[in-house]
């Protein structure tokens, strides 16, 4: 009996990672990457001419964040099944990639058959949560309330890590194509909202928390 291939858009700029990954889906005759992408913009340009079956997409790309490509491609392609893959900790980005709409978040040290049984589940129209983010998911439902990180909007999320790596608010600004003023106002934001007064405050924050990982 004849089985249909689950076609794989592969989206990372690092190729090892690429190279692994397909290196994975090799034992696994049924997954096929038919598609590989190292930046947002490829990946839109992939899409819009490509059909597939599961994106798997880096949260950290060159041009945009992983959770800003997350719903472009869910406009594009509302059926489409996404798994975001990340470096970062499951705490940090899990939870807002699930909102947006992704079918799942794992962790670049997931094993080669977590991933594989990622994809399946995925591409069966399942979502693939871990223990901890569950654990999360029934802490919020229960009345928990939210840690201040979590109350930060996906940008301003963004604009704290890069504060706290010591970034300038005008590189921040090019890196993330939003003018000086715009990043300006992210801080004062986030400075509101995470009940702190300085840079160093945030740098302290982050750092005690783990939202490197």
């Amino acid at each position: 009996m004849l089985i249909n291939p689950i076609r794989i858009l592969l989206v990372d700029d690092h190729v090892m990672v690429r190279d692994g990954m397909r290196l994975m889906f090799s034992v696994d005759p049924q997954l096929h990457i038919t598609g590989e992408a190292d930046t947002a913009q490829q990946a839109l340009s992939l899409l819009q001419k490509e059909s597939f079956d599961v994106a798997l997409i880096d949260i950290s790309l060159p041009d945009k964040s992983g959770l800003e490509l997350l719903k472009q491609m869910i406009a594009i392609r509302p059926k489409l099944s996404i798994l975001v893959i990340s470096m970062y900790a499951e705490n940090m980005y899990a939870l807002r990639a699930l909102k947006l709409g992704a079918a799942g978040y794992l962790t670049k040290n997931s094993s080669a058959n977590t991933l594989i049984a990622a994809v399946r589940t995925a591409a069966s129209g399942g979502k693939v949560i871990s223990a901890d983010t569950a654990q999360t998911l029934a802490s919020l439902l229960g009345g928990r309330p939210l840690s201040n990180h979590e109350q930060l909007s996906d940008r301003e999320l963004e604009v704290m890590k890069q504060i706290a790596k010591g970034e300038s608010l005008v590189d921040i600004a090019s890196q993330l194509h939003l003018s000086p003023s715009t990043v300006t106002t992210y801080r004062t934001r986030i400075l509101e909202k995470m009940q702190m007064k300085t840079n160093a405050d945030l740098t302290r924050y982050v750092f005690a928390n783990n939202l490197f990982q």
